[in-house]
């Protein structure tokens, strides 16, 4: 497979899945629009080597996603740069863990803005162009928690399950136009999205560490692994290629077996 003459725009991928997800597309030739915070240097350095490996261009954008005219900017950045959006990753996300009575008002509405409101906005923006060239591969990092919950993850839960059921309903509207819309739900990926939320279960279940990792983030999780963010990037490659082009509509699990009891 070659994504050469395509161009992937991946939301969240300065780090973790999303710099997983640009890798897997650059080493297949595609062009690249790449979105997420950090430290600029470190960026800049991810970009040259996204370039490097793909041979052809990527930019980057430091855009904030969870405003409506931010989204908007960044998909008008990818049209002047590339013409349009082939590939659409909605990947950023962001967590905290509380109690539903104590869970800050600020916290929901953030989490609900980036994991949720942000992908139907870039989706919006994108499906013209892909309907245009009758091509097109909307991909949402959707979780273990868009199939099951957990508790003291109430917004993170309702934005994950809320993305399962607008790629559901994008994947009916969009069948006829060589465009298919799927989400890869991972179990724990270790990724500093999943690192970062354990200081705050530990003060919620009064666990220490170690705790957290066997007991709570592995524990449904049977074989006892963290998935890796480089097998997730290779479920997003397979749905880019012609195989898979009869794939739409789906939540493709990759949880270690968590989803299967």
């Amino acid at each position: 497979m070659t994504l050469k003459g395509r161009t992937a725009l991946v939301t969240g991928s300065t780090s973790g899945i999303g710099l997983a997800y640009a890798k897997a597309f650059a080493a297949q030739g595609a062009n690249l629009v790449i979105n997420g915070f950090g430290d600029a240097g470190a960026i800049e350095q991810e970009r040259l080597a996204l370039e490097a490996a793909s041979g052809g261009k990527a930019i980057y954008s430091a855009h904030d996603l969870t405003r409506a005219d931010e989204i908007e900017a960044m998909m008008a950045q990818a049209a002047e740069a590339f013409g349009g959006v082939d590939i659409l990753v909605n990947n950023a996300g962001t967590q905290h863990v509380a109690p539903v009575e104590s869970f800050p008002v600020d916290k929901w509405n953030l989490i609900i803005a980036l994991n949720l409101t942000s992908a139907f906005h870039t989706t919006r923006l994108a499906v013209p162009y892909m309907k245009e060239k009758k091509w097109g591969r909307i991909i949402q990092t959707a979780s273990a928690h868009s199939l099951v919950a957990s508790p003291f993850k109430s917004a993170y839960v309702t934005a994950k399950h809320g993305l399962a059921g607008f790629t559901k309903t994008i994947a009916l509207e969009l069948a006829t136009f060589g465009v298919t819309a799927n989400c890869i739900s991972p179990g724990y990926v270790w990724t500093p999205l999943v690192e970062n939320q354990i200081p705050d279960t530990m003060k919620a279940r009064n666990m220490t560490r170690e705790q957290v990792i066997n007991d709570v983030l592995l524990a449904g999780q049977p074989t006892k692994q963290f998935v890796t963010a480089e097998q997730v990037a290779e479920i997003a490659l397979f749905l880019c290629s012609d195989a898979a082009s009869n794939i739409t509509g789906t939540n493709i699990s990759v949880d270690g077996g968590w989803t299967a009891g």
